[in-house]
């Protein structure tokens, strides 16, 4: 049982129609020589609005919340319009991307791995089952960031659970669809 009064304004838990894509969810990965990291794409449906409000108040939670950090050595603190913010349309940014279409965007990841479980909660533990193009839900942190000039609010990913399978993402067709053929009829004979 949760107790509601202990919310934290910067956690979320996204809808079950959230899709997961780039899901660097086994084995971190580096980018450009960084720290190697865990890491997913959450495909938050437009439709989707509890999660997007969610979102948008825990950005806003964020900002304040690191408004020293956001100031740094500066006079004050940015507007939250001026800064790097993680809630992304995928309209706008990744137009030719059908996966993304009437959807916001946001990517999380973490230096730990999340804990993966299905939709009844147990662990997965066949990495098979966990995809870019599945639908599920993510626990994720929403925290303030000033580093070498760059200021805004990042996504720090938790948890997730797997929902559902989805079409997997990526172009990459699966074995059993590649050789599934009628030139397998004549094989044998």
């Amino acid at each position: 049982m949760s107790n509601k009064s202990n919310v934290n304004p910067l956690k979320v838990i996204t809808g079950p129609n959230t899709r997961w894509s780039y899901a660097n969810c086994w084995e971190p990965k580096s980018i450009a020589g960084s720290t190697p990291k865990y890491s997913v794409s959450l495909i938050i449906p437009k439709s989707d609005t509890a999660t997007v409000a969610k979102i948008k108040a825990a950005i806003e939670a964020a900002y304040h919340e690191g408004e020293v950090k956001l100031k740094g050595n500066g006079k004050s603190v940015p507007p939250l319009s001026t800064i790097k913010t993680p809630l992304r349309d995928g309209d706008v940014e990744r137009p030719d991307d059908p996966a993304y279409a009437n959807a916001y965007f946001i990517n999380a990841n973490s230096a730990t791995a999340p804990g993966i479980v299905d939709a009844d909660r147990n662990p997965i533990l066949n990495r098979s089952e966990v995809y870019s193009g599945v639908y599920g839900r993510a626990s994720v942190n929403f925290y303030a960031f000033n580093s070498n000039g760059n200021r805004g609010i990042a996504v720090s990913l938790n948890n997730l659970q797997k929902i559902r399978d989805g079409e997997p993402l990526g172009g990459k067709s699966s074995a059993e669809d590649d050789f599934d053929t009628e030139d397998d009829v004549d094989f044998l004979a």
